[in-house]
């Protein structure tokens, strides 16, 4: 898969479900270190020369390098993708829902063939560099953002103060410049009413509890995002620790539930899934809160054993298959909302049986 081939492959390295750890519970997990170059403006104040010039840097420092990843890496600058491109890459999670308002020359992607690793050019920051993974694998996350820095910082001079660390456009994210992010689903939690109180707590224990596309996003069909609050004062390792930890605790009490609601609720919840799954292979109009809250009633089925002959990765995929930009791309041509739904409808069943095992 290469770049121009994520605009229309609906599937990333992060849906395969069967090639992470707990999965189950997490569907993603993701490192982003967020970087700026020495003695250049902040993106918010680039101008197009001093903004082209970030660009070259970061494509000189990655041709010239010796760590294959970092070459392997494909670039594209913003003036050269419409508004669904950058919408897609968004929605499958690769750029910010900020970075891809943005049409200048000087802001653009870096990217593998399989969207595991990838660096954001003048968004907020010069640099978002970022691992994306399936399961719970902050820890090959982090290792591989790690180098990928290790790699750049031997070319690129950072913004980078002794006593805070390195600087960036917004203050919560000086010192490492890290974010570590899980992607969770948590339909046991949710369906009896525990997901206030543990989000309470985490709020508590510096982390925080974002929508499926991060922040100022709302929660769609039970998926949640759990990141660190706190960059400043605490090691990359430490981060990455704290947010397992809790994480861990979250896998542990949604399975419980699950098993709970299994034993002890077990027609009810055979009923809930049978309805989402005779919804989903039947319906002719859907719309995107309604499917997400249907394919997350589907995907317990499947993690809980009920449903065996669809695959989990399918459910991973069409959380973005069904998305605007997604749609419309399938579609070769704009959609408004009446018409997205009954594509949304279709595409939903073309996934879920091409997908049978």
């Amino acid at each position: 898969m290469g770049l121009e081939s994520l605009f229309y492959s609906t599937h990333v390295a992060w849906m395969d479900s069967s090639a992470g750890p707990d999965t189950d519970v997490v569907i993603s997990s993701r490192v982003r270190l967020a970087r700026n170059l020495d003695a250049i403006p902040f993106p918010h104040l680039l101008n197009e020369q001093s903004g082209k010039e970030v660009i070259d840097l970061i494509k000189q420092a990655c041709t010239q390098s010796e760590y294959e990843p970092l070459r392997a890496l494909e670039g594209v600058t913003f003036d050269h993708l419409t508004d669904l491109d950058r919408q897609i890459l968004m929605e499958k999670h690769l750029i910010s829902p900020q970075h891809a308002h943005y049409k200048d020359s000087y802001r653009g992607l870096l990217v593998d063939k399989d969207g595991s690793q990838s660096i954001m050019i003048n968004e907020e920051d010069h640099l978002r560099i970022q691992g994306l993974l399936p399961g719970f694998d902050l820890e090959k996350c982090n290792q591989a953002v790690q180098k990928l820095d290790d790699e750049l910082e031997k070319v690129l001079t950072y913004a980078f103060d002794a006593h805070r660390g390195y600087l960036t456009a917004c203050p919560t994210n000086v010192g490492t410049g890290m974010r570590a992010s899980v992607m969770l689903h948590l339909p046991g939690m949710a369906m009896t009413a525990q997901t206030n109180q543990i989000f309470h707590n985490i709020g508590q224990l510096g982390m925080t509890v974002r929508g499926l596309y991060g922040e100022g996003t709302q929660v769609l069909g039970n998926f949640y995002q759990l990141s660190n609050q706190v960059t400043l004062g605490l090691s990359e390792e430490e981060i990455c620790h704290n947010l397992t930890l809790v994480t861990r605790q979250i896998i542990e009490q949604e399975r419980r539930v699950r098993e709970s609601l299994k034993s002890g609720m077990a027609y009810q919840l055979r009923d809930r899934i049978g309805r989402a799954y005779g919804l989903l292979s039947h319906a002719a109009i859907i719309s995107s809160n309604e499917a997400l809250t249907l394919l997350s009633d589907l995907r317990l089925g499947v993690d809980l054993g009920l449903i065996t002959h669809i695959q989990a990765s399918a459910i991973n995929e069409l959380i973005v298959a069904i998305r605007p930009a997604h749609l419309q791309k399938r579609a070769g041509q704009e959609m408004d909302a009446f018409q997205r739904d009954i594509k949304r409808a279709e595409v939903i069943k073309e996934i879920l049986f091409r997908n049978k095992s």
